[in-house]
């Protein structure tokens, strides 16, 4: 299930001023807009947390009676309730929130095909309250670079994001990561080059129901959701770095018990 932003026309009703493309998973709701310098981007009632990812440009951020500056190159935890986001530049910003936006659902390109919820999706769980409870927290990504790794991750009670850091050069098809999960769905949001995204569907025992590989072009921006228990893996091509951020709801266990690898574990404890 895919959504190609960059080829269709985007909303300009969701919020006054700014070019909006939604699309959505089981459980996460991402939303890629473009706008001018002053541009509010206000939630009026949120019903949970939602994240916020600065690129080139940075932002200023209001919620639960805190306002921070957000420099480029971030990502920010927002807490429920009003909120908003103030463009700082001219450029793009990203948010990420849980299905629980049910407005913001509603509008998603690919909102026909979640009509009725997947069955093999595990539900939208809360994980535990953050230390010190809600509030706004924001993490320089430059901050979260570590050797030997791109991957940059972190969560909130709802949501886990990998901000992976860019590839420079294609992928090395000799080094690929074929994978699946058994009851979650992984959201592939491209914000930078061109990707390739493998596909692989498992077999069961109607011949019928079988499907072929697939080998899915998108450029950015662009989501791809990978349903449960199908097998895939992605690579960069061209010339452009290659920029992903791969997006579950609620936050993943096994990558939550793998010691230092979740960037914010000491801000949002396990269940």
């Amino acid at each position: 299930m895919g959504a190609w932003h960059y080829r269709d026309a985007p909303l300009t009703d969701l919020e006054e001023g700014a070019e909006s493309w939604i699309a959505r998973g089981a459980n996460f709701v991402t939303v890629v807009s473009k706008a001018t310098a002053g541009t509010r981007l206000e939630r009026a009632d949120n019903p949970d947390e939602y994240m916020i990812l600065t690129d080139k440009i940075g932002a200023t951020v209001a919620a639960g009676g805190e306002t921070v500056e957000v420099a480029p190159d971030s990502l920010t935890i927002v807490p429920p309730g009003p909120s908003s986001v103030t463009l700082n530049g001219n450029g793009e910003i990203i948010r990420v929130f849980s299905s629980r936006a049910s407005d913001l659902a509603a509008r998603a390109t690919n909102a026909a095909a979640y009509a009725e919820r997947p069955v093999d999706v595990a539900p939208l769980d809360p994980w535990p309250l953050p230390i010190g409870g809600y509030r706004l927290r924001t993490y320089r990504l430059a901050d979260y670079i570590r050797e030997g790794t791109n991957m940059r991750i972190f969560r909130s009670t709802n949501l886990m994001l990998n901000v992976m850091t860019a590839r420079n050069v294609p992928r090395d098809t000799s080094k690929l990561t074929p994978h699946a999960h058994a009851d979650f769905e992984q959201g592939s949001l491209a914000i930078g080059g061109t990707y390739i995204h493998h596909i692989r569907y498992p077999w069961g025992p109607d011949f019928a129901t079988w499907r072929d590989d697939e080998h899915i072009e998108m450029a950015s921006p662009s989501l791809l959701v990978i349903p449960p228990t199908v097998v895939h893996t992605s690579r960069n091509i061209g010339d452009e770095p290659g920029r992903l951020v791969d997006v579950f709801a609620p936050p993943r266990m096994d990558f939550s018990l793998r010691e230092g690898l979740v960037a914010n574990a000491e801000d949002y404890p396990m269940p």
